[in-house]
């Protein structure tokens, strides 16, 4: 039988990042000193990144008071130790293009910097100039947030709760919606933010058609469709499974949109849901510890307490584990097996 874990999420989050010392300055101010945290950078220093060196995969798990702990999975620090999330970077090449990253800094027990690690949003080259144009500090929270939070783009055809397409950037506050799991619901908040189409951020496109939906979907990597199989083809043991977009790529009618901006939307409701886009079942936003920052604060501290997951009877789905997609063409399987 496939293997598969409960809807949830694992709580850890992994990253690929680069120790400091892998990223330094070539030229300016701080010439010969490796990234470093907020405070010590300079703007207009010019970085490279080290020759023949890969990045490690840190994984986290949140406290609760906006830092981190380094968990068993994380293949660089120290387990248990604490991470806080810095700042952001802006990074400008020598063409004009920039890439975003986020700098984590691993405490010892005493408080004192033990590691500095950088996670880039986008893929780094060795010996390429890099030059140090923004810090934020501010945002820097809702940049990882936005990194892995479940998203539609622009022109994406939601059902209303009377059965009405509508395109999801005319969606207004109040709306109601159609829900597979509790029938027609108030949207409460809808997050609109544009971003370089590049990493995390790049858009998975699933051609019409392809999973039985009407148009193309185009959404975040991370966002879990909802299929119900009246024949298991995937042997999980039940009928109802929740698969990420990104584990469903076939270079062919799924794949990864590279390159200029994409528009993101979430949408919020009381709870978290399975809604209609371009017909087919996709999970809306689910406030926890990894998107709350994308939120207002008063609308994060509401409804992470208030959103226990999916509502009955989608909370019995189960989520397929990547490792064993990799040898199926889970696209074409998952079609069939949601076909009448």
């Amino acid at each position: 039988m496939t293997q598969a874990v409960p809807h949830q999420d694992r709580k850890d989050q992994q990253l690929p990042v680069y120790r400091a010392t892998d990223f330094r300055v070539v030229n300016g101010a701080n010439e010969g000193d490796a990234m470093s945290f907020a405070a010590e950078l300079m703007l207009d220093d010019i970085y490279e990144l080290r020759q023949g060196c890969y990045p490690a995969v840190l994984a986290m798990t949140p406290n609760g008071d906006a830092s981190f702990k380094i968990s068993g999975r994380s293949s660089i620090g120290h387990q248990g130790a604490r991470l806080y999330l810095d700042c952001s970077l802006t990074l400008m090449q020598s063409a004009g293009d920039t890439i975003e990253a986020l700098v984590f800094v691993e405490v010892d027990n005493a408080g004192n910097v033990a590691e500095i690690y950088l996670h880039a949003l986008a893929p780094l080259d060795a010996k390429t100039a890099y030059t140090l144009v923004g810090v934020d500090r501010e945002n820097a929270h809702r940049r990882l947030a936005l990194s892995s939070c479940v998203s539609f783009t622009r022109g994406t055809h939601i059902t209303m709760a009377n059965g009405v397409q509508t395109r999801i950037e005319n969606l207004k506050v109040g709306d109601q919606v159609l829900t597979r799991d509790a029938g027609a619901q108030e949207i409460r908040w809808i997050g609109r933010t544009t971003v370089r189409a590049t990493g995390p951020f790049a858009p998975i496109v699933i051609e019409a058609g392809t999973l039985n939906n009407h148009g193309d979907l185009i959404v975040n990597p991370d966002h879990r469709l909802f299929v119900y199989q009246r024949e298991d083809k995937l042997n999980a043991g039940r009928a109802e499974v929740m698969v990420k977009a990104r584990y469903l790529l076939n270079g062919d009618s799924i794949y990864v949109q590279n390159g200029g901006f994409v528009e993101y939307f979430q949408i919020l409701f009381d709870n978290h849901h399975i809604i209609f886009a371009e017909g087919i079942a996709a999970e809306t936003l689910l406030v926890d510890d990894k998107t709350e920052s994308v939120l207002p604060k008063d609308l994060g501290e509401k409804f992470k307490k208030s959103q226990p997951g999916l509502s009955a009877p989608d909370q019995a789905a189960v989520e397929i584990n990547e490792r064993l997609l990799l040898d199926k063409d889970a696209a074409s399987l998952l079609r069939r097996a949601s076909s009448r």
